[in-house]
């Protein structure tokens, strides 16, 4: 029997997500012994010991559910940003709290607005709710708030922020921040996603808790992966007004962060020398990556995440199979519609000067060919 014709017309429409190739795989396949992963984001000083010790320790009860309540995690994170507890939400990762305020807000037909290119869960998520998907252009690969203003309509249940943006890694300063909450129309919700908030060096960076505190229709992500390398143990979290939340948590799941997960982020949390470490890496890295791609006259855009976006001036696909070669995974931005992109991890300086000879054989390599 051909399936497709049972399948939902929304999943016809979907492109499957495609993450960075894990290291395992092009090892196997390349039969590379050294390989270094800048594809996808993630923690270039893996997890926080704090949180490695406490996964450890829990191990034994994992035969056991975990607290539905996730009372010690919740209550640590209101402790950590001085919010009231019911304000927190906790997810699989802030993937998940996506998609829980997709299923509670949106019905088909619905409209939502993002920035393009943003984070490609905004566009899968509405999709499969069967929402309509406005897009509105960066300008010069930022979010154009007068843009997205002007893309809401009575149909328009949620804008979606990515800050900073994946994959420019720019943000939206506060001023327009601003703006743009002060002109939300009544019964729109605005989710601020700020996965890589950690690493934001700017001063004017939202405090976006204070929106939610003054009563903005507000959603705030968070998560675990990225500053706090738990990348594998999906854990994110979140902070809304009470209103909004008993309704979120009514299409959560029982037990839908593992007990692991959670021990780990709680213990995370507390380890904030790891989390100086962390920052301290990502701004230097970013800084050497800076000289050295100024030294092959490339472009590039600053960023305030944990990874850079570059035009490399030639297909992005070709230039990242060729670093593949060579043992350097990195991500090629054709699906977020920059052909000549490449989003590259901020790692350590070794990584960094790695991936910058690379870089620098492949361009020659293919001015020669």
């Amino acid at each position: 029997m051909d399936w497709s014709s049972r399948v939902r017309k929304a999943v016809h429409r979907l492109k499957p997500y495609v993450p960075g190739k894990p290291i395992e795989e092009v090892q196997r396949e390349l039969g590379l012994t050294e390989v270094i992963k800048l594809a996808s984001n993630e923690n270039p000083l893996g997890p926080s010991p704090k949180a490695i010790e406490a996964a450890k320790k829990i191990l034994p009860e994992v035969h056991r559910y975990p607290d539905d309540s996730y009372y010690r995690l919740r209550h640590k994170i209101a402790a950590f940003y001085n919010v009231p507890t019911d304000w927190v939400l906790l997810g699989r990762g802030s993937d998940e709290i996506l998609l829980h305020i997709v299923q509670t807000f949106v019905e088909p037909g619905d409209e939502v607005v993002f920035s393009t290119p943003s984070f490609v869960m905004y566009d899968i998520l509405s999709t499969l709710m069967d929402a309509v998907c406005v897009k509105v252009p960066l300008r010069d690969f930022v979010h154009d708030v007068g843009g997205l203003l002007e893309a809401i309509t009575e149909r328009t249940k949620i804008v979606f922020v990515d800050n900073p943006n994946n994959p420019a890694g720019t943000i939206l300063r506060d001023r327009a921040l601003k703006s743009l909450l002060s002109e939300i129309p009544e019964g729109v919700i605005v989710v601020l996603d700020e996965a890589y908030a950690e690493f934001v060096e700017s001063p004017d960076y939202p405090k976006s808790l204070d929106y939610v505190r003054e009563g903005y229709p507000v959603i705030v992500l968070r998560t675990f992966s990225k500053a706090y390398g738990l990348a594998g143990l999906r854990a994110g979290y979140g902070f809304a007004r009470p209103e909004i939340t008993q309704h979120l948590l009514k299409v959560r799941e029982p037990f839908n962060v593992s007990s692991v997960a959670a021990a780990a982020a709680e213990a995370a949390l507390d380890d904030t020398e790891f989390l100086d470490r962390v920052r301290k890496t990502v701004w230097a890295g970013k800084r050497l990556m800076y000289r050295g791609l100024e030294q092959l006259g490339l472009r590039y855009v600053p960023t305030e995440a944990n990874f850079v976006l570059i035009d490399v001036n030639l297909p992005a696909k070709k230039v990242a199979d060729a670093l593949l070669q060579k043992g350097v995974i990195v991500r090629p931005c054709e699906p977020f519609g920059l052909p000549t992109h490449l989003r590259v991890d901020v790692g350590t300086p070794e990584t960094v000067e790695k991936f910058i000879t690379a870089l620098k054989e492949v361009l020659r390599e293919t001015a020669t060919s």
